[in-house]
């Protein structure tokens, strides 16, 4: 059986010890502010973390852009000439292009190679719902299964991995064109904080709505228990917007009520932080079947 690499972009919130532990490259999409271009980069190295959190506290707007067909194409490209089948698992494509991008490319290297087999997932997922996909890519690998085979499991997994998070400031989301402008002063004025989860078609909807930060993080917790089963993949991982301490307690509410939950903490990627902005927080798991896409 062929050989082949998993590969994810920007939105995997999966840093140089996860990538390494579990064997996953990425291919970054890139931010940009003022009159700079930069890699948004899982791994902070050009730009830290509180530095990126902190232009935005500064009321700078930070753009986002999909990864480059052609960066998809010198590293698939790169793997396919080292002997390489693909594996490519890319942003919900509710929210991003990337996937469109990886899928145009794939096309082109069909024809020049013609017995490489390159498989473009729709994560329908962002941030470590992305991650969760990998990681169970990579561990159904190391257990033998094929690309295609692979590729079939994450087609049902998708549909039951979750995001529940909460936003600190609605100004950002506005800023990204996420929101209306009179939602985010209506939010601002009586301190509402937004439930955002994730629904079958990968947007992200937000059907409730807490009043206060902490009950917003404590929701979390309770969203958590009531959607959580852990079936193939048990962890549930913590994404937070330069916030740890919140990330934190948002641990400890969960560890509340799941005592024996598994819980990884990481920061947030660039890409969805520039929209949701510092302090944002998100819970990723497997569960019960996600929300189709006509409930709110």
């Amino acid at each position: 059986m062929k050989k082949f690499v998993i590969v994810t972009d920007s939105c995997s919130d999966l840093d140089k010890e996860l990538r390494e532990q579990f064997d996953v490259d990425y291919i970054p999409m890139h931010v940009s502010y003022d009159d700079k271009s930069l890699p948004a980069d899982l791994d902070w190295k050009e730009l830290s973390a509180k530095a990126f959190y902190d232009i935005l506290r500064a009321n700078t707007r930070i753009f986002t852009s999909q990864v480059p067909a052609q960066a998809y194409l010198e590293r698939f490209e790169e793997y396919i000439q080292n002997g390489y089948d693909i594996l490519s698992i890319s942003c919900s494509s509710a929210l991003s292009a990337s996937v469109t991008a990886s899928k145009v490319v794939r096309d082109e290297l069909k024809e020049k190679y013609p017995d490489t087999k390159i498989v473009c997932v729709d994560s329908l997922n962002a941030s470590f719902g992305v991650g969760i996909l990998c990681i169970y890519a990579s561990r159904l690998r190391a257990a033998g299964y094929s690309i295609d085979q692979v590729a079939d499991e994450l087609e049902t997994l998708k549909m039951n991995v979750h995001q529940v998070g909460t936003v600190d400031e609605l100004k950002y989301l506005k800023r990204a064109g996420r929101i209306s402008a009179s939602k985010a002063l209506l939010g601002a004025m009586f301190n509402v904080k937004p439930m955002i989860i994730s629904n079958q078609k990968g947007e992200n909807i937000s059907p409730e709505k807490t009043k206060g930060r902490m009950n917003s993080m404590r929701r979390l917790a309770e969203l958590t228990k009531e959607r959580y089963t852990g079936e193939k993949v048990e962890e549930i991982f913590i994404s937070h917007g330069d916030c740890l301490e919140e990330a934190e307690q948002v641990k400890g509410f969960i560890l509340e009520v799941l005592p024996n939950a598994n819980i990884t903490i990481g920061m947030l990627n660039p890409i969805v932080g520039a929209s949701c902005g510092p302090k944002t927080i998100g819970v990723y798991f497997v569960g019960v079947e996600k929300p189709g896409a006509d409930q709110e």
